[in-house]
């Protein structure tokens, strides 16, 4: 199973739009962008929810029926430890092996001793195609390195074959993680970290290290453009060594996680990509549920009431929701509109905060991070809210399409 050259993730945390997010792929592929789905939903989303991964598998399956697509598509375990894993064998073809919380804890000593005897040669002076200068590598630097990222490897080695010995060999594809670290990887530790991968006899197809800057949930990319063109550059550069140095897959690439409507950073990749003929996974991910509410909103009457009560609810519960996304979000509650003031909202004033339209002076993208991590209240309405978007197919289905389009594909990979 060999991943294409782009793909974006389309997550959907109530399972109801697979069919308008795979229509914006119909439609990029009518205009010569080829990039295919991964519906991805992480363990913790199906716990929030109550959902299982089969839900996942039959949302997708439906969707491609329904519009006849004829590429291929994914199903993904995203953000999956050995712990969690087993309940996503039977639904997923993608699992995202995340070992972020593994970095920082050394391997055991003779490992390191071994791994840093094993790639000494890398030591000294190392010019990398792509790169501006060469790399200048000492043992020290092999064994930093080692020590703070071979352990984590080594798990990601565990899970791989853990999957492997029940999919089979072949069968899956397979992402490591490492994107929630304290600080971006330079280019020789990424290097390091790759001959791990290699030396695991793991086959990854992608990677998602960590990138300077703030990746927020939802908003736009906050950090220094320029650095982050330059990391992405490198870090491709760095990717295509290793492919060659290592064995490692041909078509291994970057992931950028949390990636959705970082669009201060779309020009750039766009450029990378042109210039060097490198892929990209892109995962957006939860961006979905907001356009539902923003249809909502749209629709007005009892779809924006239901809107209104959303936000009403997630504002009383902040400091609860805020919790497992507290790394990824930057919400200045002082600068959150009332409940009370939300309620005296058009449709189109409460549309206006949360479409993320940076030239309408109505967007708050504080307002609209709250609403990013408040799926968990519209999940406790259950079928209610499930029929209002039933209710409003159209005007969703619409938002949809457009959000993962204009915004993302055409701007990333158009």
């Amino acid at each position: 199973m060999i991943l294409e050259k782009y793909s974006i993730g389309v997550g959907d945390r109530f399972a109801r739009q697979g069919e308008a997010q795979l229509q914006a792929l119909v439609l990029a592929a009518g205009r010569g962008i080829d990039v295919v789905p991964v519906w991805n939903k992480s363990n913790r989303e199906h716990v929030i929810i109550g959902t299982q991964p089969a839900t996942v598998r039959a949302e997708a399956d439906a969707a491609v029926k329904a519009t006849a697509w004829k590429r291929s598509y994914y199903v993904d375990a995203d953000h999956i430890s050995l712990q969690t894993v087993d309940i996503f064998m039977e639904a997923s073809d993608f699992f995202t092996l995340d070992v972020a919380d593994y970095t920082g804890k050394p391997a055991a000593a003779g490992d390191i001793v071994k791994f840093v005897s094993k790639f000494k040669s890398y030591a000294g002076t190392l010019a990398i195609p792509g790169l501006v200068k060469p790399l200048d590598i000492s043992l020290e630097h092999i064994r930093a390195a080692a020590t703070k990222y071979l352990f984590a490897v080594q798990e990601a080695g565990r899970i791989y074959r853990h999957i492997e010995s029940k999919k089979g060999k072949g069968k899956f594809i397979t992402e490591v993680s490492m994107d929630e670290t304290d600080l971006p990887q330079a280019p020789a530790e990424l290097l390091f970290i790759l001959a791990a991968i290699a030396d695991e006899g793991i086959p990854a197809q992608t990677i998602a290290p960590k990138f300077t800057g703030r990746f927020n949930k939802g908003v736009d990319y906050v950090g220094d453009v320029a650095r982050f063109e330059k990391e992405f550059t490198e870090d491709l550069a760095i990717i295509a060594y290793a492919v060659k140095e290592f064995g490692l897959p041909a078509n291994l690439k970057l992931s950028i996680h949390s990636g959705s409507d970082k669009f201060s950073i779309y020009g750039p990749i766009k450029r990378v990509l042109k210039t060097t003929g490198a892929g990209l996974h892109l995962k957006t991910a939860g961006t979905t549920w907001l356009e539902e509410l923003i249809g909502l909103a749209e629709s007005g009457k009892d779809g924006l009431a239901l809107a209104k009560e959303v936000y009403r609810t997630a504002f009383g519960r902040y400091d609860e929701l805020r919790v497992p996304y507290a790394p990824v979000i930057d919400i200045d509650p002082k600068i959150l509109p009332t409940p009370d003031e939300v309620d005296t909202w058009s449709g189109i004033q409460f549309a206006g905060a949360l479409k993320h339209d940076q030239s309408n002076k109505a967007y708050n993208r504080h307002f609209r991070q709250l609403l990013h991590i408040s799926f968990k209240v519209a999940s406790e309405m259950g079928d209610r809210y499930l029929a209002a978007l039933t209710a409003n197919r159209d005007v969703i289905a619409k938002n949809v399409i457009e959000n993962l389009i204009e915004r993302h594909i055409l701007k990333v990979f158009g």
